[in-house]
């Protein structure tokens, strides 16, 4: 009975081990499957990680296989069309901010769109821009970007960022609630009430 009762228990593990190993064995080969076959297309969300990496890189570029010549840039200054345009406009903002960096906060993606809460960081030390000489100062500048892409190109891009973030990082407004930004307030208020009796 005893001998029996072993031979029993020595079946079950051996059972068990077998079923231990198969699953392992399972697991490796699912491994493999997945380290020497990675997905073929990247996603909207991927390919727009992928544009911001090559901004952070300064290769501007190269992110033409990412637009058409019916792409449309919706900046706050400007909407621009087609690779060559909207690529110039990026070179002239990295040439202003030679070390920029932009930093993806949060991306959203559904279907065809891909949300974008970013912050550029970078020094005001390069090439004017916007009409702005270089000044030297630290930059830090939030923004939004909804981008619509299709077959792995941008459609469009609807691009936000607080101008007045950036005209008081480069000193071109006073700091808010400063004397100079209550003085500047009060001659603009004059000038309006002046104006409306102007027009009575």
């Amino acid at each position: 009975m005893l001998a029996r009762a072993g031979a029993v228990r020595c079946s079950g593990l051996a059972t068990v081990r077998q079923g231990v190993l198969r699953a392992r064995d399972r697991a490796a080969s699912l491994n493999a499957m997945a380290t020497t076959n990675p997905p073929a297309e990247r996603s909207n969300g991927q390919q727009v990680r992928r544009l911001f990496d090559r901004l952070n890189a300064g290769n501007v570029d190269a992110l033409r296989d990412c637009w058409t010549s019916d792409t449309v840039e919706r900046f706050p200054d400007a909407t621009l069309r087609g690779a060559d345009a909207i690529a110039g406009y990026l070179k002239a903002a990295l040439a202003a901010l030679p070390d920029w960096h932009i930093h993806i906060e949060r991306l959203v993606e559904q279907d065809d769109d891909v949300f974008v809460h970013r912050q550029l960081t970078g020094t005001h030390d390069g090439a004017p821009f916007q009409g702005v000489a270089p000044t030297g100062r630290r930059i830090v500048l939030d923004g939004m970007d909804h981008f619509v892409l299709r077959d792995g190109a941008i459609v469009s891009n609807f691009v936000v960022f607080d101008q007045m973030q950036f005209a008081r990082a480069v000193d071109l407004l006073p700091p808010d609630r400063s004397p100079a930004d209550r003085a500047l307030k009060a001659a603009f208020n004059a000038k309006t009430r002046l104006a409306r009796r102007l027009r009575r």
